[in-house]
Order: C-alpha cells, then structure tokens, then sequence
C-alpha cells in the first residue's frame, strides 16, 4: 500500500511539472530508450555536458557514440571533443593522446589544424604547471620538454595551416616559448658558474647566442661566457666576448653584471 501512495505521489508531481518526460529528466534516460538514440543523440547529450562543465560525463558519452557508431562525421566530431574535454580536465597525456588519434586517423579533415592547436595547448599548460612548481627549486638539472614539445607542435600548424584561425596565437605563443626555453638555458649556466664548472657555462651560454638569436637575454649569456673565461685564465677569450659586447650594446659597461637572480619574479605573459 505505502509503495502505491508513493508511485502515485510521483506520477502526481510528475504530472504537474510537465508529464513523464520530467521523470526520465530525474532519474536519467532509460537504457531501453537510449538504445533508441542516434549518433545526433548521443552528440546532443555529450555537448550538452561538456557545455555544463561536466567533462567526464562528456567524455563518456562521446565515448559510447564513437563505439556505438564508428564511422560518420559524428563519430570524427566525438574525437576531438574528447581531445578538448581531457584538456579541459588538465589530462595532458590524454589529451595529446586523443588529438593524435585524430590526426591520424584523419589526416586531411577540416579540423587537423584545431587538433594540433590543442596538442599545443596541453604541452603549453603542462609547462606552466612546472614552472610554477619550479620556483622553489632549482633548475639546474631540470629540461623543459613540455615548453619544447608545444613549440613544435605550434610551428607544424603555422608551417601547414598559416592561414588558420590558430595561427596568430600559436605565433605569439612560439615566441614566448622561445624566451622561456632560453631563459631556462641561461639559469643552467648560471649555475654552472656558482659550481665552478666554468667550460660547461660557457658553452651553454654559446648555446643561448647559437639556438636563440634573437631571445632578449644575449647579454646575460654573453656576460656568463666573460665571467667564465675570466675564471678558467682564458684572457683572450674573454677580452673577445667584451668586444662582442661592446659593439652590440654601445654604451654599456663591457665588464660582466653580476648574475643570478630570480628571473620567474619577472618574467610575465
């Protein structure tokens, strides 16, 4: 008897909020009727969560369409919108993972230069994560590969897509990676120096001036390569690199500037 007041108490309120469609709205989809659903079905729904905020459940859902229906352009959307879900979710690997299959899979698809940008996107927000572990740390012996790999995969879309909607922004972002990578280069140096491995300074520093010409701290790594081949007895060397100096920042003292530093306190995007 309690459970027929029950079931008829609920048909009531179902009733009056609009019939029993608003039950299934409760209590989730039955798996009777959602084995009615078309591919436009499944991408409804799965969009429906991604644009809640509920990635997972997205994920999911784009998951069992593309089993359920393999081939089509439903299924090839359902692709990269796990690849933008799992970024969302800061799942780096999963995220390049997904990209990749897409790309793979579907070489010349419309959205190849998307799928790229979101490979990008997941290495470039990876590599921030690490930075801002980083600064309690020292970085001496650690490598940048998240900042590197971003970079590459940005250059591949501007070198293939340079017409693309991503373009200007994986170039802007290209060269902020370039700094950062150089950056980080010249701290090992600097550290190097500390250390007492002075030939290792100078040729990371030689590195900087050689991979990243055109980065906004030649002088900091010049001014490595002169403290180090003053500290080795190298006087040539270094009245050499105090030339180098001299012509291309007249007016500044040629003498190396104390280095060091924390260069993380500055440096802004």
């Amino acid at each position: 008897m309690k459970r027929s007041v029950m079931a008829l108490a609920v048909f009531a309120i179902a009733v009056a909020l609009g019939g029993c469609t608003t039950i299934q709205g409760w209590f989730g989809k039955t798996p009777e009727a959602k084995k009615e659903w078309t591919p436009a079905d499944y991408y409804k729904a799965a969009k429906e969560e991604l644009d809640s905020g509920n990635n997972k459940a997205a994920i999911q859902i784009f998951e069992q369409l593309e089993s359920k229906f393999p081939f089509g352009r439903y299924a090839q959307q359902a692709q990269i919108e796990i690849a933008y879900a799992y970024y969302r979710e800061n799942e780096t690997a999963q995220c390049i993972s997904a990209a990749d299959r897409f790309i793979k899979q579907h070489p010349n698809h419309v959205n190849v230069d998307y799928a790229l940008y979101l490979k990008g996107l997941a290495n470039f927000k990876e590599d921030l994560g690490l930075l801002a572990r980083w600064v309690s740390q020292d970085l001496a012996d650690r490598d940048p590969k998240a900042a590197r790999e971003s970079f590459e995969v940005f250059k591949e879309l501007v070198t293939r897509f340079p017409d693309s909607r991503y373009a200007p922004d994986s170039r802007a972002r290209m060269i902020y990676l370039v700094d950062a990578v150089a950056r980080h280069e010249l701290h090992v140096a600097e550290y190097y120096i500390k250390r007492g491995a002075y030939l290792a300074a100078v040729n990371r520093a030689q590195d900087i001036l050689i991979r990243y010409p055109n980065a906004p701290l030649r002088r900091q790594a010049l001014d490595v390569m002169v403290q180090g081949y003053d500290r080795m007895g190298m006087t040539d060397l270094r009245d050499d690199t105090k030339k180098v100096i001299a012509k291309n920042f007249p007016g500044e003292p040629v003498d190396a500037r104390p280095i060091g530093g924390s260069w993380w306190k500055i440096w802004q995007y």
